[in-house]
């Protein structure tokens, strides 16, 4: 099991990513129109840069859904490869089932 504090981290970051998406997206739109003015692409970009460092959706980690492992994670399931696999034995993932051959 994780730190709880990383996973509250993280969790403020999928937040902070999804107020400022819209003006994240905005902002960088301006920043590579080429219509525009050099100033006004250049002022595009500082207002990016003011932004806060975690609303980037680049710093999000994905993390296991039920033990918050920051490594070997599906992104399908959004689960830990050693999750997957103890609910897969368990069969309470439909239609999975542990090869043998």
């Amino acid at each position: 099991m994780a730190k709880t504090s990383l996973i509250e981290r993280n969790n403020k970051r999928k937040r902070m990513a999804e107020r400022y998406a819209t003006k994240r997206t905005e902002l960088k739109a301006r920043a590579k129109d080429p219509d525009i003015s050099p100033e006004e692409r250049f002022e595009a970009r500082l207002k990016l840069a003011q932004l806060p460092r975690n609303s980037s959706p680049v710093r999000i980690r994905l993390r296991c859904g039920l033990t918050g492992r920051p490594r070997g994670n599906y992104r399908k399931f959004e689960l830990s490869r050693i999750a997957l696999r103890d609910l897969a034995s368990n069969g309470q993932i439909p239609g999975m089932v542990k090869s043998s051959w």
